[in-house]
């Protein structure tokens, strides 16, 4: 005679179903917050601006421990973003991290470049702010030996620098993302080809060249970057600390800056048309920037998964290099992920910290 089997309840299915509906109602309650709610608040570390000029802002941030190494670091922004995602939150802020493991930071920020300010060329970027805020960073601690850094483009400005002054005693130069090879910039250098790109025309008639260029050929490279972005933001809703990261990430990589005009011009004809940095034949402020000429300790993280500056157009920068100490290393993440939020805290900054303090003294 057959029996009848009962299946029993599955025990976690009620945890699982509360968990469900508390998620749900956190996500419409955190949706709502999300639209109501102004920008979250950025770049709080404390610090002073130093020096101004024009377009330029020079922080020094003030220290957070009693004991500092003797070296500073001046950090080189791309001026195509806001340096606050050196310091995006207090938890995920890459300058509080430096401050607390004992170095003095010093960081060059953008501000919109204003119509007048559409002269501004390669000489003024790389050459003439890093100069002198050089100059102003060795007044306030009385060190000659600088630190030298600088992230993408930032990185492209700082290594141009370290190229044509190699008698400027630098300690350091450290870099992060930064394009050497710009004909392996598959994207930008094929909508930026000459024979189709009239870049004359575009800079002699509006001047200051818009963020939403550079806005879109980001968003052409990674065309569901975006709607995979709200996708993973609605499905983690729910999730405070996540959704505020997120808005402050999405704050900065929305908050682009002008080009000044001339600026625009020359990264076009020197750099992707040209490849001049690549080739050893760029000229900035009457010197020619080789990369050979770098013989100091030079340190370079990239990203594994970068869409916007492949390795093939960043692993030349320690190769050409004439460094004896030289490092690069590659690490898991993509280009913003490197160098801000919870992965680069756990890879990159302390990989950096670890190389830079035994050249800090």
């Amino acid at each position: 005679m057959a029996t009848e089997t009962k299946e029993r309840p599955d025990s976690g299915a009620g945890e699982r179903i509360r968990s469900l509906v508390e998620r749900t109602i956190q996500r419409n309650i955190k949706g709502v917050e999300y639209f109501a709610s102004a920008a979250p608040p950025v770049g709080l570390t404390p610090k002073e601006v130093i020096h101004k000029r024009g377009t330029l802002n020079l922080y020094h941030y003030k220290p957070l421990v009693d004991e500092i190494y003797r070296v500073p670091i001046l950090m080189v922004m791309a001026t195509t973003n806001r340096g606050y995602v050196f310091d995006i939150a207090e938890e995920h802020s890459f300058v509080r991290f430096l401050l607390n493991a004992g170095y003095d930071v010093f960081v060059m920020d953008w501000d919109h470049p204003r119509p007048e300010e559409k002269t501004l060329g390669l000489d003024d970027y790389a050459d003439k702010f890093i100069a002198d805020c050089l100059r102003r960073v060795r007044d306030v601690t009385g060190e000659e030996e600088v630190t030298l850094a600088g992230y993408c483009m930032g990185g492209v400005l700082a290594t141009i620098y370290a190229a044509t002054h190699p008698e400027e005693p630098l300690k350091n130069l450290a870099c992060f993302t930064t394009p050497v090879d710009f004909s392996a910039m598959e994207m930008f250098a094929h909508m930026s080809q000459r024979k189709y790109f009239n870049v004359d025309r575009l800079v002699d008639n509006v001047g200051n060249v818009a963020p939403e260029l550079l806005l879109t050929s980001f968003d052409m490279l990674r065309p569901s970057g975006r709607a995979a972005g709200q996708r993973a933001l609605w499905d983690n809703m729910w999730n405070g600390d996540f959704v505020e990261f997120h808005r402050k990430m999405e704050r900065w990589s929305n908050d682009m800056l002008p080009l000044a005009g001339e600026y625009f011009r020359d990264t076009t004809k020197k750099l992707m048309w040209d490849n001049a940095l690549y080739k050893g034949t760029l000229e900035v402020a009457g010197r020619t920037a080789d990369i050979g000429n770098i013989t100091i300790p030079l340190f370079h993280g990239v990203a594994l998964h970068d869409h916007i500056v492949p390795y093939e157009a960043s692993k030349h920068l320690v190769a050409l290099a004439g460094s004896e100490d030289k490092t690069e290393i590659v690490l898991k993440g993509g280009h913003i992920s490197l160098i801000a939020g919870p992965n680069a805290a756990r890879r990159l900054w302390p990989t950096l910290d670890e190389w830079l303090a035994e050249r800090s003294v």
